[in-house]
């Protein structure tokens, strides 16, 4: 199949062209699956997600008009499906507001020794409302309103979550530092 360029893809895509839907799959779904994988519990969940994805995706091709970047949008869509089946599974627990004034703590990694993957399953194991505040706050940048908004929760929520899913982190990066400086002095 000749290269089309991504305009005509879309195009194609509203035409519920199946060869464009598939291009547009291959071209995104390993990009959108790691979207998903942040804001997935486990590696079938965000399976799930994706596939959810790109189908409110080919269903709401058409409202894409050509502004912004087709990726940010295509990451939005994938973002709210996974938080939508979130709020579906289980309504979020607020969870009791600290201060207006909340000290996030910071995660100091500077002489951490770990990969990625290693966080990352961190990450996923943190609670729910935890992993998805820090998620949106960290890794995509939301700001502490439009986290609220979507999530349906107070302000201060969001920071006291982003709070204590860092100092969650925080520990678990520690004793994960500890323990690999244990292995690799007793495997000398």
């Amino acid at each position: 199949m000749r290269a089309i360029k991504l305009e005509e893809l879309i195009k194609e895509c509203c035409k519920q062209k199946i060869a464009a839907q598939s291009q547009v799959y291959q071209l995104f779904s390993d990009k959108l699956f790691a979207v998903c994988l942040k804001y997935s519990r486990n590696y079938q969940d965000a399976e799930d997600n994706l596939q959810d994805s790109f189908i409110t995706i080919f269903q709401k091709i058409e409202q894409y008009k050509n502004k912004g970047s087709f990726e940010g949008w295509l990451k939005r869509i994938t973002i709210n499906t996974a938080l939508q089946k979130y709020r579906e599974k289980s309504p979020l627990q607020i969870v009791e507001e600290i201060s207006n004034e909340v000290e996030i703590e910071e995660l100091n990694l500077e002489n951490a020794v770990f990969n990625v993957d290693v966080l990352l399953g961190f990450i996923q194991q943190l609670p729910d409302r935890y992993r998805l505040v820090f998620n949106l706050y960290v890794l995509d940048n939301y700001s502490h309103k439009e986290i609220a908004e979507m999530l349906l929760i107070s302000v201060g929520t969001s920071k006291s979550n982003l709070s204590r899913a860092r100092k969650i982190l925080k520990k678990e990066l520690e004793n994960y530092q500890k323990n690999s400086s244990k292995r690799l002095i007793n495997g000398l």
